[in-house]
């Protein structure tokens, strides 16, 4: 089957080569455009959902899926409440845990920490620390022994190693002969892990959960429990069928209510990323309109000549519709695929820059993860080139339509 009248002249328009090299430049630029345009929405849109799946896994590698607490104070029976949440088939592990305030002093040298009480055997399978020791193991921490494991970032600020002596202060005061002075133990540093994200490195110990009782005279309770899922998206039902099932004895969250304002930051960022970039498309398809307006005025006189053999008002219009789209499905293409393997080599690209430049583009010190991941998802891929096509097909209505008013014997009067 033949082609179409309309499609034919209208490639046949595209590849001729212009008498007019001014539009042939406003065509280049306007397929760079958006190719630019989509290019740069896929890397910028594949970053942050790396950015947002970093996040997820080291906030919540750390944090937890849902937690089981008491509405006041330490939470006393926690054997009891673990046994219920382990009924629940969606839980996949049960750890308690004890979180408080306290201060590391080296010397002369103090630093302000979160303090974390853990049963080792148990925290291994809730969160991913374990899998993150950079020296020791997590199981190291034994409990009346004293021992200590520090973030990365506090170790090599403070000098401080494997076997070291600490002494860790919380904010409670001893009544003593001399007077008050706030309560401390010396510990010995068993481990360091690092799991990427400054907030931890930097400012979270770990010690035994007997330990813990005993600094902070808490007695057998704890601050809580905390709960890993088979799938952590099904926290809240999973949260809301457990404070049923424990008939309002415990105080149960997840982890939507304690880090969702965090991740709808995220979201919010990404989309207000689309927007923005989004006019890069936006003013390329604005070219494609200023370069089909100068085409039809060029062209008129062929314009009416086609007229003049038949052809409708409704097939010049089809003709320059063929002729812009040609121009965003191109750019669209071109696009799409650098923006593709940009978005795949992202991760290799920006340390191979940082290595020529000299400088580390994130600081560990000032965001939240220090390199550069990237997510490529169909989806997004999908929308960009849909917005694409959809501004260069849009942007050839007004043109063509210009083209299709052409009057013959006007065009023809002075040829």
């Amino acid at each position: 089957m033949r082609n179409p009248f309309e499609l034919y002249a209208g490639l046949r328009y595209t590849r001729a080569k212009r008498r007019n090299h001014f539009i042939s430049f406003i065509s280049a630029a306007s397929m760079a455009g958006i190719a630019v345009g989509a290019m740069a929405l896929i890397t910028v849109l594949s970053v942050m959902n790396g950015f947002e799946r970093e996040l997820r896994t080291r906030i919540l590698g750390m944090a937890s899926h849902a937690t089981i607490s008491a509405f006041q104070g330490g939470l006393q029976d926690w054997p009891a409440a673990a046994r219920i949440a382990e009924a629940n088939k969606e839980i996949v592990a049960v750890a308690p845990y004890i979180e408080g305030e306290g201060m590391i002093r080296v010397g002369s040298e103090l630093s302000g920490t979160l303090l974390r009480g853990i049963d080792p055997e148990r925290e291994s399978k809730v969160n991913e620390v374990a899998a993150h020791m950079k020296a020791g193991q997590l199981t190291d921490l034994k409990p009346g022994e004293y021992k200590i494991v520090l973030g990365y970032e506090i170790a090599q600020s403070m000098g401080i190693g494997i076997g070291d002596k600490v002494d860790l202060m919380i904010p409670q005061a001893s009544v003593t002969p001399a007077g008050v002075l706030p309560r401390f133990r010396r510990f010995t540093v068993a481990g360091v892990f690092k799991v990427g994200m400054y907030e931890y490195d930097r400012g979270m110990v770990l010690i035994h959960l007997q330990d813990a009782q005993t600094l902070l005279r808490m007695g057998d309770s704890v601050t809580g429990v905390r709960l890993k899922l088979h799938d952590l998206f099904e926290a809240p039902r999973v949260a809301h069928e457990l404070a049923q099932d424990m008939a309002g004895i415990y105080f149960v969250s997840d982890w939507t209510r304690s880090h969702a304002n965090f991740f709808r930051a995220v979201k919010t960022e990404k989309m207000v990323m689309f927007i923005i970039l989004s006019l890069i498309v936006g003013v390329a398809a604005f070219n494609i309109v200023s370069t089909l307006v100068m085409v039809v005025q060029d062209k008129q006189a062929d314009i009416a000549i086609l007229r003049t053999l038949g052809a409708s008002p409704r097939s010049i219009m089809a003709i320059f519709m063929v002729q812009g789209s040609i121009i965003g499905f191109v750019g669209t293409l071109i696009g799409v695929v650098g923006g593709i393997a940009l978005a795949l080599n992202v991760e290799r690209i920006v340390p191979l820059l940082e290595a020529l430049m000299g400088q580390q583009f994130l600081a560990p010190d000032v965001y939240y993860i220090s390199d550069l991941p990237s997510e490529l998802k169909w989806s997004d891929v999908i929308k960009i080139s849909m917005l694409s096509l959809s501004l260069g097909l849009i942007s050839t209505i007004y043109p063509a339509w210009r083209a299709s008013r052409v009057q013959p014997a006007e065009a023809l009067r002075y040829e």
